[in-house]
């Protein structure tokens, strides 16, 4: 029996990773193929593939959507995929992986890598590399602050107690590495190792001179493709090639992104994010629901896609240590509708959903109390044209409503179970009630739009 290895890795590591691993077990189960897959997801690298599986496997899977090591592939067909992609057709994956035969692997491997030059030089996949390091960071921290708020929303300001030296970790360390963090594995994924240092430093600048999360943006690309670049022009004898890694790249592109950001950067950036808190401050409360509404369509529209990781990422943005953002609490509630939407249309509707869908809807419920949108593709991918919409509706309902109520969330993560924290949600009643409705919204719409199975 041939067998077959995989890696499966999204940018959040907490619902796609698994998901994807879990489809091609089972595909390759009901193909009779062997299968290894190692996830490398928030926890970092588990089921590792060893050196014996290697010299066992016939191909290689790689479902990736962030920048994994490839080295200790070499000599093996490679398919290259989005963790969707392992989601969504498996077996395909798994029959395109058994028919690469030797014969054709020289022209596969050259197609391989045109692929991953060209999905190396993605400013989506770049930005997402740096998310998914950046995450545990902010959940971490959030977490620490919304319990130094249980102690009272300004107990951390009398020094030496315990809710200070909360805040202190959560709000004044993981906090602040937030912007490097992101910044530094942004040029990581462009320039691998070497971008690490004036990324890691510019984000540092960043942070310091007030341009914070989109001033970290702007110095992990330009450290990146600054480095990229460096390394592509510089040419050293063969004798003084180990200076390039340990010397010359860390020290010229940690100096001229250091004097960029000063000088250059740091400063425009500075007031464009200073502006973009004052516009958020300043909204009025029609604009603020229309802001909501667009924030929870996106939550929805891809569930923990490029779209939806772009709401998030903008919501996480607006939190700052101890001050909590409506905004992070609309994304939260948003993200958390559409698989509870959909588990309470399973109930409510039974006759409309086969008995696998019915199944799936009880695993569904405890996705979305987790804030983890992810939950809904199951039901999206068997029938999109009527439940995205729905979908988008409820969690456009949510999120308005949130804003409406001026609902306020002081952590990036953790769905239902950071709410019981005193002072972690502004308005709570009328948080829960913002997210019942809009599940009750999509549940009626999904029961609505969907013809009874037969």
């Amino acid at each position: 029996m041939k067998k077959i290895v995989a890696v499966t890795s999204c940018p959040t590591g907490i619902a796609h990773t698994y998901m994807a691993a879990e489809a091609l077990q089972m595909a390759a189960k009901e193909l009779g193929v062997e299968i290894k897959v190692e996830t490398r997801g928030s926890v970092g690298a588990e089921n590792e593939i060893t050196p014996e599986d290697l010299k066992e496997a016939h191909a290689v899977i790689l479902a990736c959507d962030t920048k994994i090591d490839e080295d200790r592939f070499q000599g093996l067909p490679i398919v290259r995929a989005s963790v969707k992609d392992a989601i969504k057709d498996p077996k395909g994956l798994i029959t395109k992986a058994m028919n690469m035969e030797k014969k054709d692997y020289v022209d596969k491997v050259f197609e391989a890598k045109k692929e991953a030059k060209e999905k190396a030089t993605g400013v989506y996949k770049h930005l997402m590399t740096g998310v998914s390091y950046m995450i545990p960071f902010v959940v971490a921290g959030g977490i620490l602050i919304a319990i130094s708020f249980a102690f009272g929303i300004k107990a951390f300001e009398k020094k030496g107690t315990l809710a200070a030296a909360l805040m202190d970790i959560g709000g004044g360390s993981a906090f602040y590495l937030m912007v490097p963090i992101l910044a530094g594995f942004i040029a990581f994924s462009i320039a691998d190792r070497p971008g690490l240092v004036p990324g890691m430093i510019g984000g540092l600048l960043a942070n310091k001179l007030g341009a914070g999360f989109l001033g970290g943006i702007v110095a992990g690309f330009a450290a990146g493709y600054l480095v990229a670049w460096l390394k592509k022009t510089i040419k050293l004898p063969k004798t003084m090639e180990g200076l390039m890694p340990v010397l010359i790249l860390p020290v010229l592109s940690t100096l001229i992104i250091g004097l960029g950001m000063i000088y250059v950067v740091g400063e425009p950036v500075a007031a464009l994010n200073k502006a973009m808190t004052e516009w958020l401050k300043s909204m009025s409360s029609g604009s603020a629901v229309l802001l909501g509404i667009i924030l929870g369509l996106m939550m929805a529209f891809d569930m923990g896609g490029p779209v939806n990781k772009a709401a998030y990422t903008f919501a996480v943005s607006t939190l700052a240590a101890g001050q909590p953002s409506t905004i992070m609490a609309a994304v939260m509630a948003a993200g958390m509708t559409p698989p509870l939407g959909l588990a309470l249309a399973t109930l409510i509707a039974k006759d409309k959903f086969t008995t696998e869908e019915r199944e799936a809807g009880k695993a569904a419920f405890f996705l979305g109390i987790s804030f983890i949108t992810e939950g809904a593709i199951p039901f999206a991918a068997a029938d999109p044209l009527r439940v995205i919409p729905s979908i988008m509706i409820g969690s456009a309902v949510t999120s308005a409503l949130s804003i409406l109520f001026k609902c306020t969330l002081a952590v990036p993560h953790g769905g239902i179970f950071v709410l019981p924290i005193p002072n972690a949600v502004g308005n709570l009643l009328l948080y829960a009630v913002a997210i019942a409705i809009g599940t009750v919204v999509t549940a009626l719409i999904v029961s609505v739009l969907k013809p009874k199975k037969l």
